[in-house]
């Protein structure tokens, strides 16, 4: 199934689009060539494919939970334009 282009533009329009003629008819390749690679996906027979939520197996990909030193404190507000002994100062933005 190929897509037409009056199919394309009522869904460029739902999506509040403003295709030129030149994009239209781009689009509508596209859209028809995604169609089409749909529709060869589904003549696989998947019958005995276990559904899945990812494609690969995942694990805890989070790093342990570990106390360590912190940066200090002197050498990290060094960088700092502007600051008192414990914080970055800053100008106001909605005011003082």
């Amino acid at each position: 199934m190929s897509l037409s282009q009056e199919i394309v533009e009522k869904v460029s329009l739902l999506a509040r689009l403003r295709l030129s003629a030149d994009e239209l008819n781009k689009m509508t390749a596209q859209l028809s060539q995604i169609v089409q690679y749909i529709e060869q996906l589904a003549e696989l027979d998947t019958d005995d494919v276990q559904p899945m939520a990812h494609a690969v197996d995942l694990e805890n990909v989070f790093a342990e939970d570990t106390v360590r030193a912190s940066l200090d404190r002197e050498r990290i507000m060094g960088n700092a334009p502007h600051r008192d002994d414990e914080c970055y100062r800053v100008p106001a933005v909605l005011g003082e």
